[in-house]
């Protein structure tokens, strides 16, 4: 479906990373910065602003790669944000990740104290990402966010994660990612799921009408809060051994871990959906983009073939939920970034090699709450909206070696028990990303 449905969204204003997708190879980095000078802080946006792209499309092929710039809470306020603008953020945003760690189910292993420094603290202020399709173009642009904060005394570089796209162009856990994404009215973006009708602008970016007609609550004054977004980013670091060997007991073949996979995540590994083939992996179907996410699940409420609790269908239900109309799922749909860091566990591989490799998430909405938190502690971390309370998602969520999954089948459904946890919490932030113009108006605070 077209995502111009009518509305007009003023592309030159908004930062490109809030509607382009990554590309596909990519290459990418992502800095986190500490302002402890105001003057050099206002320098480095204004600059920063020169470096950053639209999200006007171009088919400049240098355009597929981009500078996105976000700012916490702390940073707003280290830039001279007067207070009444920071009390108009949403909540969330100014408690920031690590405050809300329990209610996101970042405990034990997940939990903020053992977080990779320095994220959940608040001397992290601004996030650049720069991705690319190669590392030259990766290289130049990285250039130019250096060249922004060079000579800035008071401007620290924190943290910086590498990420690039593993060579078999799948995430650590060996499934194709990055299917899925809902299409924004006004984008120019085109719908990858031809059964689901363009998100309101006003779902991602502030200062348009949303899913419920209205106009979400953005922070003040305008020109700071419209074209703007809000920005989820977690490092998490993925099991990979662990996962294979929870497969290898629970399996007598490799076809059946192949399909005790697949029932786990929704798809099979090269990105087949388990609604149009549930049997057997299909690769062409996998791959090809104008049929691998043309699927709803109305047609499978019983989940005999996607079960309710796979980890893609808990993250969008789509149509499952339409049938008790408690759940308007459009309200909780959002864009996700996923990129991949640290090596692959080579294949067969059963043992763990001590190295840290995982996935990059990166959440973009207008609302932190009832997009993002809503979908990982509702659907991600328990059961209850599928009928099964003491299930939690099979591969992202909070396991704690007690939880269990259920495949329906004939005649009797199969249950696997005590799920460790494949996934745990490196760290994390919420940021902001404010238009170019609100960018500009950071850079002249008085």
């Amino acid at each position: 479906m077209p995502a111009n449905d009518g509305v007009k969204l003023e592309l030159d204003d908004i930062q490109s990373g809030a509607l382009h997708g990554r590309p596909s190879p990519y290459v990418g980095a992502y800095l986190l910065l500490r302002i402890d000078d105001r003057a050099d802080g206002r320098e480095l946006v204004r600059r920063l602003v020169a470096v950053v792209d639209s999200g006007r499309p171009s088919a400049d092929p240098a355009h597929d790669a981009w500078i996105t710039v976000g700012f916490t809470y702390r940073g707003l306020e280290a830039l001279g944000v007067p207070q009444p603008s920071l009390d108009s953020f949403a909540p969330e945003f100014r408690e920031g990740m690590a405050a809300r760690a329990t209610h996101l189910g970042d405990v034990g292993e997940s939990s903020p104290e053992h977080w990779e420094q320095p994220l959940g603290t608040p001397d992290v202020h601004i996030a650049i990402a720069v991705l690319s399709p190669d590392l030259s173009r990766l290289e130049a642009v990285t250039e130019k966010a250096r060249r922004a904060h060079q000579e800035l005394n008071g401007i620290s570089v924190l943290w910086r994660q590498d990420c690039y796209q593993l060579p078999t162009g799948r995430t650590s856990f060996g499934f194709k990612d990055g299917i899925s994404q809902p299409a924004v009215e006004g984008s120019g973006q085109p719908a990858s799921n031809p059964h689901e009708r363009p998100l309101k602008a006003g779902e991602i970016i502030l200062g348009y009408p949303d899913e419920t007609g209205e106009l979400p609550a953005m922070p003040t004054p305008d020109i700071l809060g419209r074209n703007g977004t809000y920005v989820v980013l977690r490092k998490l670091h993925t099991k990979v051994a662990a996962y294979r060997q929870y497969l290898r007991a629970k399996a007598a073949t490799r076809e059946e871990e192949a399909l005790l996979g697949a029932k786990m995540v929704g798809r099979w590994q090269g990105g087949a959906p388990l609604p149009l083939s549930p049997d057997r992996d299909d690769p062409e179907l996998g791959g090809d983009p104008q049929r691998n996410n043309n699927f709803l699940y109305g047609d499978d409420p019983r989940g005999f073939k996607c079960p309710v609790g796979a980890h893609a269908r808990r993250a969008n239900p789509r149509d499952a939920l339409d049938s008790d109309g408690s759940v308007n799922v459009r309200l909780h749909r959002m864009i996700r970034r996923g990129t991949s860091y640290g090596p692959e566990l080579p294949d067969g591989v059963l043992e763990d090699d001590g190295k840290d490799r995982g996935i990059i998430f990166v959440f973009v909405g207008a609302h932190i709450k009832r997009q993002f938190e809503f979908v990982k502690t509702q659907w991600l971390n328990d059961g209850i909206f599928i009928g099964a309370p003491s299930e939690a998602d099979p591969l992202v969520g909070t396991g704690d070696g007690t939880t269990s999954f259920t495949i329906p089948q004939r005649p009797i459904r199969r249950r696997l028990h005590d799920l460790p946890p494949f996934v745990t919490t490196r760290g994390g932030e919420y940021f902001f990303a404010p238009s170019l113009s609100a960018m500009r108006w950071l850079a002249e605070l008085p």
